[in-house]
């Protein structure tokens, strides 16, 4: 759900700063968009606490004030995964969003000035010169995603999860922390790590051989 709905936001954002022309504005958003991800998960989970708390949390008095009764968001496993997600998204998408840029500063201009003279509005120059000039970086990162996908968030699920979600928030590092460690089964803990290390060397052999056939490099 991560790769999803979170892997395409940083190209969004990317897209969408590239095409900023106030440069005090640019940066100031770049600035807001960068710094959670200097934020440790620790604060962040403080921080979702107190704003989803359904006695004290802003959300929930915002809910009650529309007449709804409080949601108990972390303790309700149809919630609890798409906090996880969000969050997520929030911490990481304008990190993520600076290879992108990168990649589009890289493209060349005279491309989109052909493109001008031909008649084509920003949306068209966006969908044929930016996209396709972002595709071998999308390609190469979504190889790496996929390489790491079983890494769903160590830190960030054992700073918010609880008992009560543990059927839909534990991940297998969670899992192992909690029974492997926790009950000194490090045979288990060895053998977790084993499969995950397998699993996303298969998954990075076969993203990359589709990329292969698909015209790209991939990452070897």
């Amino acid at each position: 759900m991560k790769l999803v709905f979170g892997f395409p936001v940083p190209i969004i954002l990317a897209l969408l700063l590239n095409e900023m022309k106030y440069i005090r504005l640019k940066r100031t958003i770049q600035t807001m968009t960068y710094l959670p991800h200097f934020i440790s998960w620790v604060i962040i989970g403080g921080i979702a606490i107190d704003l989803l708390s359904p006695s004290s949390g802003m959300v929930n008095k915002a809910i009650g004030l529309m007449g709804f009764k409080p949601i108990f968001f972390l303790t309700e496993e149809s919630w609890f995964r798409w906090i996880l997600i969000a969050s997520d998204i929030w911490k990481e998408a304008g990190w993520g969003a600076i290879i992108f840029l990168a990649a589009l500063i890289g493209i060349n201009d005279e491309l989109y000035q052909a493109a001008t003279v031909d008649g084509a509005n920003r949306w068209r120059q966006i969908w044929h010169i930016s996209v396709p000039g972002l595709r071998a970086t999308i390609i190469v990162i979504l190889l790496l995603r996929i390489g790491n996908i079983l890494d769903a968030g160590f830190e960030q699920v054992l700073v918010m999860y609880n008992p009560t979600v543990y059927d839909v928030s534990d991940i297998i590092d969670t899992y192992v922390f909690r029974v492997g460690l926790g009950t000194m089964q490090f045979s288990l803990t060895a053998a977790a790590g084993l499969f995950k290390s397998i699993i996303g060397c298969i998954l990075l052999v076969l993203a990359n051989t589709l990329a292969r056939r698909m015209g790209e490099e991939g990452v070897y």
